[in-house]
């Protein structure tokens, strides 16, 4: 259809100007003007070597005085003896294409990791967790926040700061969170990148333990965890963060007051505009009806304003994915992940106070874990 159309116009417009406006490289209508018939026949050149000057050469090559010789040494000594059958290049073709050329010394071969593609539908099905500095008061000294997010409702359900990174403050935070949560077996995936506390064999045996699946992502892969990437920006660059923070209380305050606005007041654009406590908690549908009857009456009062007809507020998505695979006609919707059945694992941590929703409770850690 494209070709036709070019050469319907090509006298009036000219060839050049039309492939150039239809996005069409001139070398491929030239060929549909002028089609090639019958079977491609192969290039020849005089150059080349015969079938049995291929074999001799190789055949040489294979002879002990020259099977542990480069090309270039092989190539000399003939000359030195009063022979020539090749170039350099060409025995370095004939021993590729019998697959004898590689690279002498061992080479690294890094495994070949795989895209996760995870897929939440609701709140608590899918979570992302990642830990970020924070400045201390000096130069080189930092807090660690570790934050927990479900991808569906980019809602904080497990926050904690504290002096170091650890994976047994992240196993206690984590067994914590699922707690708090009401997580059953086979109901979670947890993603995380490949931080020394995120591929922990304590962190491992407690979500195994609890029957929840972990997946990670790919090396120096930032877009595989992208929202948790994205909320640790919104923290960062929200007005009123402070450069350093003079102690590990004054990072908590902080946090805990960043925490109950982002959740409770902050109006989330990957949400139309709701917040995460109203999707995480089910009320999402109330309110998108409820700004449509505001929008309706509005319309009522004014319709002349609106000249598309009565406005309809957005909806939230209603499935979130971490790399969504590319879509085919009938494809259906997938879990997020499959659940690894429960392998059973040692208690987490030791000691202190565990704050929250509902008031806190006396827990085994060294730090405080805040959600």
């Amino acid at each position: 259809m494209m070709m036709q159309l070019i050469d319907d116009h090509a006298l009036r417009f000219g060839v050049a100007q039309l492939c150039d406006a239809l996005n069409v490289p001139r070398a491929s209508y030239y060929r549909w003007k002028r089609p090639v018939l019958g079977p491609h026949r192969p290039r020849t050149t005089p150059r080349a070597l015969s079938a049995t000057e291929r074999t001799e050469v190789l055949d040489l090559l294979h002879e002990p005085r020259f099977v542990d010789r480069a090309p270039a040494e092989v190539l000399a000594t003939l000359l030195d003896d009063g022979s020539y059958l090749c170039s350099e290049r060409t025995m370095y073709r004939l021993l590729a294409a019998s697959g004898e050329v590689r690279e002498r010394r061992d080479q690294l071969r890094r495994p070949t990791y795989t895209k996760p593609e995870l897929l939440a539908t609701k709140p608590n099905e899918l979570w992302s967790w990642d830990i970020t500095k924070l400045h201390g008061p000096a130069k080189w000294t930092y807090f660690y926040l570790y934050v927990i997010l479900d991808v569906f409702s980019r809602y904080v359900v497990g926050w904690m700061v504290a002096p170091q990174e650890s994976a047994a403050l992240a196993q206690e935070l984590l067994r914590t969170t699922c707690e708090r949560q009401g997580i059953t077996a086979a109901q979670l995936t947890i993603h995380a990148d490949r931080g020394t506390s995120m591929t922990s064999k304590p962190v491992a045996l407690l979500l195994a333990d609890l029957g929840v699946t972990k997946t990670h992502s790919r090396p120096h892969t930032s877009n595989d965890n992208p929202f948790s990437e994205a909320h640790f920006k919104t923290l960062k660059y929200r007005p009123g963060f402070p450069e350093r923070f003079g102690a590990v209380e004054d990072a908590r305050d902080h946090c805990a007051t960043f925490f109950d606005w982002y959740n409770a007041d902050h109006h989330h654009s990957g949400l139309a505009m709701l917040t995460p406590h109203d999707v995480h908690h089910g009320l999402a549908d109330e309110r998108t009806a409820h700004r449509a009857a505001v929008l309706a009456a509005a319309h009522r009062a004014h319709p002349e304003r609106f000249v598309h007809g009565v406005p309809t507020p957005h909806a939230p998505p209603r499935e979130v994915w971490i790399n969504p695979p590319p879509r085919r006609s009938g494809d259906l919707p997938t879990p997020a992940s499959e659940t690894a059945p429960a392998l059973g694992v040692a208690e987490a941590g030791a000691g202190a106070e565990v704050q929250g929703l509902g008031g806190a409770a006396p827990v085994v850690t060294t730090e405080e874990v805040l959600q």
